[in-house]
């Protein structure tokens, strides 16, 4: 114990001393705290979209009669040249394109010209209530015009059948679309609400595992190639130098990450109310799920972090690392996209699977937490299976930690080294 707490003692610092760690860390520490409080100290309700303080009905009024003459001189130019008549009154349009200024072509040729040299947005020849054209230069893919119009073009065609049939159209409107008031009580988890935050966090726990990892294996390169590792090897034992250099990692992902999720979640809750709750997809986490993402994450870095250490040192240059790593790396990858492809599908049998297995856990159970519903004995054993994995993933990776660094030349294979663990025995 002595041992690995010198080891640890002495990968901690060389992380705390590390001038980018720290920078970097203290750096978004500072900035996401700063922008969590902003709305307190600045007016940001034209960002947000929230009435400003202290704000006055005559305020109000002015806003919005001053937006109002905001929006009428960045009105959108359309022209629309109707071959049926049945447009004359385009009371009906403005109601619908709000902030359009309409022109009136007196032929198709006229609507393809104007749009071709950018005087209008858009154009439309309207050939019957049924069929039209639409004319546009470059169309985004935020385009809505066509549907707006659609509705147009529908809700004119009633009450031309109305009036023909001697109908009212406003009874008939009503009649076949009813107000319906609904009450929605979510009695167990709302998907919609907690994708983004889970998504988010999915994000997180990977980059942290290949970041660190890749880190871990780079250090037991180093001090293979620099022979350092043969002073380390015979002073202490390799269950110390691996779990020593894995828990310092693991620690100092935890002080990083944890604490810029922390102060961003905690200067959020302070701030929800400045905010006007409009970061609550993101930022508006459980406890439960932080809880649950803290351990799991914990234990799936430590799972990885424990394999990272062993690739490393089966290599003796730094620039191998990706090639003996690589096959980690793709089902660090696997597993990422196999659970992001299941947040909308939360209660399938692929991450119910996933949720199980040491490699997948991690981000797979948390996942449910935080949109499923999970029975307490399935987050137990799930919890049981990944430590037990992790006690086992770390004694066999001290004992190819221990076979590879006394080793140089070419890389190692994994199945190579396995097979002379076997005959060392």
């Amino acid at each position: 114990m002595k041992k690995f707490l010198v080891v640890l003692q002495y990968e901690l610092k060389n992380y705390f001393k590390n001038k980018s760690y720290m920078i970097s860390t203290i750096f978004l520490i500072v900035l996401v705290g700063i922008g969590m409080f902003l709305p307190r100290f600045f007016d940001m309700s034209g960002i947000l979209g929230t009435p400003q303080k202290n704000e006055s009905a005559q305020n109000v009024n002015e806003s919005d009669n001053a937006t109002s003459g905001q929006d009428s001189k960045e009105s959108k130019n359309m022209i629309i040249y109707d071959k049926t008549g049945a447009l004359k009154d385009m009371s009906l349009l403005n109601s619908i394109f709000k902030d359009v200024k309409w022109q009136i072509a007196t032929n198709e040729d006229e609507v393809k010209n104007s749009v071709k040299e950018d005087k209008s947005e858009a154009g439309f020849v309207v050939n019957s209530l049924t069929d039209y054209d639409y004319y546009i230069f470059d169309k985004s893919m935020s385009d809505s015009n066509t549907y707006s119009f659609n509705a147009a073009l529908t809700t004119i065609s009633q009450i031309n059948y109305c009036t023909t049939n001697g109908l009212n159209y406003a009874e008939v409107a009503t009649a076949f679309n009813p107000t319906i008031s609904s009450n929605e009580q979510v009695l167990g988890k709302d998907m919609s609400q907690n994708f983004w935050y889970c998504y988010i966090l999915v994000i997180v726990i990977f980059m942290s595992i290949i970041v660190y990892g890749i880190m871990i294996a780079t250090s037991v390169t180093q001090e293979k190639s620099n022979r350092t590792i043969e002073l380390l090897i015979t002073s202490t034992n390799s269950n110390s130098l691996l779990f020593g250099k894995v828990i310092a990692g693991a620690i100092a992902s935890l002080g990083q990450v944890g604490a810029i999720l922390c102060v961003a979640v905690f200067s959020y809750r302070i701030n929800q109310a400045a905010w006007g709750n409009k970061l609550d997809m993101i930022l508006a986490i459980p406890n439960n799920v932080l809880i649950t993402f803290g351990i799991f994450g914990i234990g799936g870095f430590l799972f990885y972090a424990f394999i990272y250490g062993a690739m490393g040192a089966l290599v003796s240059k730094t620039e191998d690392i990706n090639k003996s790593a690589g096959g980690v790396q793709m089902v660090i990858m696997i597993v990422y996209f196999v659970v992001l492809a299941q947040l909308s599908n939360i209660n399938g049998i692929v991450i119910k699977v996933a949720s199980f297995l040491p490699f997948s856990s991690y981000s797979a159970m948390f996942a449910r937490v935080a949109m499923g519903t999970v029975a307490p004995w399935e987050i137990i054993v799930s919890f049981l299976i990944l430590i037990a994995s992790i006690v086992l993933v770390g004694m066999f990776g001290a004992k190819i930690y221990r076979m590879g660094t006394l080793r140089y030349g070419n890389p190692i294979k994994l199945s190579n080294a396995i097979k002379f663990l076997k005959h060392s025995k």
